[in-house]
C-alpha cells in the first residue's frame, strides 16, 4: 500500500515491497527523513554527483531525483521498489542510475549517503569499495536509526576512512559525518571469505553479505543432514540460496536433477555461482536473481528447499517466509514437494497448512531448535 512521504524536497507517494495490501509499515525511516533535510540545507549545485548506498525502498533516490543520482544496493528488490516508486511519482527510471553491489565505481562523488545496513560485514565491504570514489572534499553522510549505529559502526568508519562526528539524534535517528584521512593506507578488502565445508572439499566462497559467512551454521547443518534423494527430482530449486550450499549437497545427492538457485541479494547469487562452479564443473546450475519465485513458471518445479529469513533489512516477521510458500505452490508440479527449515517457535506448519491444505504436510523431524517440514502437492 503506498503512502505520501514528504520531505523537503517535496512530496512523494511511496510503497514497500513485497507488496502487502495489509501493509503498515512505511517505506521509509527517520533517518531518509533526516537526511534529505539536512541535504537540503548543503544547497547543493545541480551537477553534484551523489552516490545512494543502501537505500531500502528508493525514498533517498527519488527525493534525490533532481542530481540524477547513482544508487548502489545488493538488493534486487530494493531496485525493483524504487523503479516502481518512480514510476508512480512520474519520473523516468533514468532519473536514478541503479548500481549492483559487486559492480565497480568508476568516479569520484561530491556527495555519498550510506544507510546503515543490517550486516555489518556488507558495511566494512562497502567503506572498502568505496575508497576509491572519495576525495578530500567528498561530504560522506551515514544514516541510520540510533538503535543500529552501534560501536562496531564508527569503529568501521574510522578506520577505514577517517574522522567521523556526529548529529543530535532526531526521532531517534541520527548522522555520521565521516571525512576521507588521505594518509590512510589503505588495507585489502577481506571479502570474499572462503573455508572449506566440512566433510567435504568443497571451497565455499562467501560475499559479505551472505549469511553465515564464516563457517557452517547449525541450521544449515540440521538441513542438510535431511535432505531428500529420489529420481523423482529432475529440477531443485534452493529458494533464497544465500551461499548455496543447500543446492550443492542437493545436487550431490540427486546427480540427474537441474538445480535453480534463487535470491535477491546480488551477492548470495554470486556466492551461491562461485561455489557450484567450483563443485560441478557441468551445465547442471541455473542461477536467479528475484523476488522469491515470481518469474518461474506454474509446473515447472518437483522439489522446493527453503530456509526462509525473518526479517527484511531491521524488519522481523514471516510475510517474506509466507510469499515465498505460496509461490513455491504455484510453480511446483503434481506431486512436488516445498521442504522448509524453520526454528521451532515460528511453527512454519501452521502457515503450511494455509497453502497446502492440514492434510498435504507433515513435520519431517526436529531437534531442541529448528523443525523440517514438508508440503507437497495431491
Amino acid at each position: 500500500m503506498s503512502k505520501i512521504f514528504r520531505s523537503s524536497q517535496g512530496e512523494f507517494e511511496l510503497q514497500r515491497l513485497p507488496q502487502n495490501v495489509h501493509e503498515s509499515l512505511r517505506a521509509w525511516d527517520a533517518a531518509d527523513e533526516y537526511v534529505l533535510d539536512y541535504t537540503a540545507n548543503l544547497e547543493l549545485p545541480y551537477t553534484s554527483k551523489i552516490l545512494i548506498i543502501n537505500d531500502t525502498f528508493g525514498a533517498l533516490a527519488i527525493g534525490l531525483n533532481s542530481f540524477q543520482p547513482h544508487a548502489l544496493s545488493d538488493s534486487y528488490l530494493s531496485q525493483q521498489a524504487t523503479r516502481l516508486n518512480l514510476a508512480k511519482n512520474n519520473l523516468p527510471e533514468a532519473a536514478v542510475t541503479l548500481t549492483k553491489s559487486l559492480e565497480p565505481l568508476e568516479q569520484i562523488f561530491d556527495l555519498m549517503i550510506i544507510k546503515v545496513p543490517k550486516t555489518l560485514a556488507l558495511l566494512e565491504f562497502q567503506l572498502f569499495q568505496l575508497r576509491s570514489c572519495i576525495s578530500e572534499n567528498t561530504k560522506i553522510i551515514v544514516a541510520g536509526m540510533v538503535k543500529v549505529l552501534t560501536p562496531s559502526v564508527w569503529n568501521l568508519l574510522n578506520r577505514i576512512i577517517g574522522e567521523t562526528k556526529t548529529s543530535l539524534a532526531q526521532k531517534k535517528a541520527r548522522l555520521i559525518f565521516a571525512t576521507l584521512n588521505p594518509n590512510f593506507s589503505t588495507p585489502q578488502n577481506p571479502y570474499p571469505i572462503r573455508y572449506v565445508l566440512e566433510n567435504t572439499d568443497y571451497l565455499i566462497t562467501n560475499h559479505a553479505n551472505v549469511f553465515s559467512r564464516e563457517k557452517l551454521d547449525i541450521g544449515t547443518r540440521f538441513f542438510l543432514e535431511q535432505l531428500p534423494q529420489s529420481e523423482k527430482y529432475q529440477d531443485i530449486v534452493d529458494l533464497g540460496c544465500g551461499n548455496g550450499i543447500v543446492g550443492l549437497i542437493a545436487a550431490q545427492k540427486n546427480p540427474m536433477a537441474q538445480i535453480h538457485f534463487v535470491d535477491e541479494s546480488f551477492m548470495a547469487i554470486e556466492s551461491a555461482r562461485e561455489n557450484f562452479e567450483q563443485a560441478f564443473k557441468n551445465q547442471r546450475g541455473q542461477f536467479y536473481i528475484d523476488d522469491c519465485l515470481t518469474n518461474f513458471a506454474q509446473n515447472s518445479t518437483d522439489l522446493v528447499l527453503c530456509n526462509p529469513p525473518f526479517h527484511q533489512q531491521h524488519v522481523i516477521g514471516d510475510f517474506i517466509a509466507q510469499t515465498m510458500f505460496k509461490q513455491a505452490k504455484n510453480v511446483l508440479r503434481k506431486k512436488g514437494e516445498l521442504w522448509v527449515i524453520g526454528n521451532r517457535h515460528l511453527n512454519y506448519g501452521v502457515t503450511l497448512a494455509r497453502f497446502f491444505g492440514k492434510s498435504n504436510v507433515i513435520l519431517i523431524v526436529q531437534n531442541t531448535k529448528f523443525q523440517i517440514w514438508k508440503a507437497w502437492i495431491s
